[in-house]
């Protein structure tokens, strides 16, 4: 797993409970922007989220993947894992990027505060970005 992605595993699990929502959410409200020239209709849609997201793998340079999503505000929680994936895999190598665990997620111990439905959105996220990159 990548560091920066590892990192963001280690903050899940240095708290408990309802800290873990909290901190989702922060990791909601610091989804990147998408930039000016990429526009929400060129994106992937992930059907399998329960609220509507975008994704866009840029490829061009394998040794630095770009990662770009787009989740409505309405939707914390599609937003925080889209920010997960952002903090824990954008820059990344794709053969980095390819490595990590699919179930990863895991890890960050939110299986008994979000639905199994929910947590499948995070895991058709990251199979859709493996999927661009092989």
């Amino acid at each position: 797993m990548p560091g920066a992605l590892a990192d963001v595993v280690s903050d899940f699990q240095d708290v408990d409970g309802q800290d873990k929502l909290a901190l989702l959410l922060e990791f909601a409200d610091e989804l990147p922007p998408l930039p000016e020239e990429l526009e929400e209709g060129a994106m992937e849609p992930v059907p399998e989220c329960q609220s509507p997201l975008f994704l866009h793998v840029d490829a061009a340079d394998r040794g630095h993947v770009r990662l770009f999503f787009s989740a409505p505000a309405e939707a914390p929680t599609t937003r925080g894992f889209a920010a997960i994936l952002a903090a824990g895999l954008d820059g990344q190598s794709a053969d980095d990027i390819l490595a990590v665990p699919d179930d990863f997620y895991t890890d960050l111990g939110l299986a008994k505060l979000i639905s199994p439905l929910r947590l499948r959105g995070m895991s058709a996220m990251l199979t859709r970005i493996k999927r661009r990159l092989q």
